[in-house]
């Protein structure tokens, strides 16, 4: 699966989203990382034109309010609502009902298992992902 790991606006801390994109390259993923700054419509560009299934949308200045949303709108205007979006990083409690209303697939905070997350990207995606039991065999 294509992954776009995705920082908008103004904030400009990838560490986490930089961790996020190794381990799941680590884990077999093809990700796309994107650059810092973009706006929720160069990135639904971006995610289009390198044809991934998924953008992960990294956030920790509370842009995810408005940018998520932007994005899923631009993603939905541009003909391409099947590319899911799941965001990550800082992201209160009392905003996940928002952003599920807005066509959010997952929210993953800090502290999330790498390997759990990939497998429900993997769910979430249609893909199968075998126990990690087998899976460390």
């Amino acid at each position: 699966p294509r992954l776009l790991v995705a920082k908008m606006g103004q904030d400009g801390h990838d560490r986490g989203a930089n961790l996020v994109a190794s381990a799941f390259a680590d884990l077999g993923f093809e990700v796309v990382p994107g650059p810092l700054f973009q706006t929720p419509q160069e990135t639904a560009k971006l995610a289009i034109d390198t044809g991934v299934d998924m953008v992960g949308a990294s956030s920790l200045a509370a842009g995810h309010k408005t940018l998520v949303p932007e994005l899923i709108g631009h993603l939905r205007d541009m003909g391409r609502a099947d590319i899911k979006v799941v965001v990550g990083g800082v992201i209160p409690a009392q905003d996940y009902d928002m952003l599920r209303e807005a066509g959010v697939q997952a929210i993953f905070g800090p502290g999330t298992n790498l390997v759990e997350a990939a497998g429900e990207v993997l769910k979430l995606l249609g893909h199968n992902m075998p126990p990690l039991e087998e899976a460390a065999e």
